[in-house]
């Protein structure tokens, strides 16, 4: 059940200016955020779907529907019984998106170590980041733009027990059907910060698959960024008054992924996510240039 490529997806981007400045403005006004949710309300997800071996591959396109990259991800279960989860974005006009995570899943699931790079020009901010939960260490190298300046900070952090980047889509396929659900995922502004995200039920879709009709699961996600939203769309002309995510999953006993649309980083373009399956190569041109 765990090797199937429909549960390929676990996790789910101005100016330099414009970019430097809302760094410092994330940086001041996040710092004040507080959070009300209580300690139930905070508990980690329960695990209902143990992950295991995948290895599926995606399609990234525009919000005018063009294609603009391709994912790949990859998950084994190592011994111990701790798994990790790569997932890289290739776009076509050079930027990378790459993703690896590594989580227990012993009743509840739980982020290990994290690691993300974004470069190129679809990311407004270029970045390499790792956070260990371990060491209770980060370290963020963070700039505006691929040429603006380099800045790096380092120190401890106490990883609140149900921070899920790079496991948020996972999370939400071990959900009960309809359930709503708050979590944990940090902003890295640049300095790691904890903000609440709401998993938010909105209703069923009809969906094709093949020449079935189905239905799906849609979610929002939304993230609890409280005044940074107002004072970002007022200033960058980016964010919609309701801002949030939009993830569909297959309405079955066993979920699965269907699609994602949203930003991989907080002023970067909606795209949309969806899976795409290997093809044979069927002509002569195809398997000559086919790997050996």
């Amino acid at each position: 059940m765990n090797d199937r490529p429909d549960r390929c997806v676990r996790s789910l981007h101005g100016g330099s200016s414009a970019v430097g400045l809302a760094f410092v403005v994330l940086s001041l006004l996040l710092s004040t955020i507080t959070f009300t949710r209580n300690a139930a309300e905070s508990a980690p997800v329960p695990v209902r779907f143990p992950e295991g071996l995948t290895h599926g591959f995606l399609l990234v396109r525009s919000t005018a529907g063009d294609i603009v990259g391709y994912g790949e991800l990859t998950q084994t279960v190592k011994e111990g019984g701790v798994a990790e989860s790569r997932l890289v974005f290739r776009f076509k006009d050079g930027s990378l998106h790459d993703e690896k995570v590594a989580f227990s899943q012993q009743r509840v699931f739980t982020l290990i170590r994290y690691q993300l790079t974004h470069r190129g020009p679809s990311f407004p901010e270029q970045m390499d980041v790792v956070v260990d939960r371990g060491t209770s260490t980060y370290e963020v190298r963070a700039k505006a733009g691929e040429h603006g300046a380099e800045k790096v900070l380092t120190g401890e952090i106490d990883l609140p027990k149900d921070a899920y980047n790079g496991m948020i889509v996972m999370t939400l396929l071990n959900l009960p059907k309809g359930a709503n659900e708050t979590i944990n995922v940090l902003a890295f502004v640049p300095e790691p910060t904890a903000i609440a995200l709401e998993l938010a039920f909105v209703g069923e879709q009809v969906i094709r698959v093949g020449d079935q009709s189905r239905k799906a699961w849609q979610y929002a996600f939304k993230p609890d960024i409280g005044p940074v939203k107002k004072i970002l769309g007022t200033m960058l002309g980016k964010l919609p008054a309701d801002f949030h995510y939009d993830c569909y999953v297959l309405a079955d006993e066993v979920p699965s992924f269907v699609r994602f649309e949203g930003p991989l980083q907080l002023m970067g373009p909606i795209l949309s996510i969806e899976l795409i399956s290997p093809q044979v190569a069927s002509g002569a041109e195809d398997r000559k240039h086919a790997p050996k």
